[in-house]
């Protein structure tokens, strides 16, 4: 009688943690979608395996890797990576496991092992996306010459503060997720070289193309405009760092 309440007991746990893990891939699977607008503006997305990538024509030495935000269409960053890259970069954006950056922190090695030309290499990412961007950095500190935030900041009990590695934040005065008072307060959670920047009526989801975002604010700037800031404010970081 005992064995048999024992093996009813594992049916039923099995069976509800099956369940639950369909929940949660069927949740994971219902991201935001690149817009028409991005497909608007960049014609050719050039994929290999689970990497989205841009090139410059001529041969270069420095790598951009950005880390989608969670459950968002790696896609919707691809205007950014089109126009980083024109600058001489080599920029790459990866799918991740359930759409979820912090499920596949350490997917930057697949990329990087392809490139063994890229000297530099820099990461970055949007929302959860820079999170995991800057786990991977802190482990990785012999690799990575920076770090990149958009609408994002790092998770607390790292060791960010004690080095000297380049840094950039960018934020959104009028961000519903990462707001402003939260990316200012996790000032000590960067590096003394990290450099802040705000981009003035913009929001959470104009870092990427793909359409508004539940508890996002409206942005009083059109998504072009903050995107070429992003673009603009990222070029010259990276310029900055090769140049000193």
């Amino acid at each position: 009688m005992g064995k048999r309440i024992v093996k009813y007991l594992f049916i039923i746990v099995g069976s509800l943690i099956g369940i639950g893990f369909i929940g949660f891939y069927i949740w994971s699977q219902q991201t935001y979608q690149a817009s028409e607008e991005l497909y608007r503006r960049v014609t050719e997305i050039r994929k290999e395996g689970s990497w989205i990538i841009f090139e410059p024509e001529t041969s270069v030495d420095t790598g951009v890797i950005l880390y989608p935000g969670a459950k968002v269409d790696p896609e919707a960053y691809s205007y950014i990576a089109m126009k980083v890259s024109e600058q001489g970069y080599v920029v790459s954006i990866p799918e991740m496991r359930f759409n979820l950056p912090i499920f596949d922190i350490n997917k930057a090695n697949d990329f990087i092992e392809d490139y063994p030309n890229i000297e530099d290499w820099y990461i970055g990412g949007h929302s959860l996306g820079g999170v995991a961007a800057a786990s991977y950095a802190i482990e990785n500190l012999d690799l990575i010459k920076g770090v990149f935030f958009l609408a994002s900041y790092p998770s607390s009990g790292n060791d960010f503060p004690s080095l000297e590695l380049p840094m950039l934040s960018i934020y959104a005065e009028k961000d519903g997720l990462s707001t402003p008072e939260k990316v200012l307060e996790s000032k000590e959670l960067l590096s003394k070289q990290a450099v802040f920047y705000q981009i003035d009526g913009g929001n959470h989801a104009q870092f990427g193309l793909y359409g508004s975002q539940k508890g996002d604010n409206e942005a009083s700037i059109t998504a072009e405009e903050q995107q070429v800031k992003v673009i603009n404010q990222l070029v010259n970081w990276l310029r900055d760092i090769k140049s000193n």
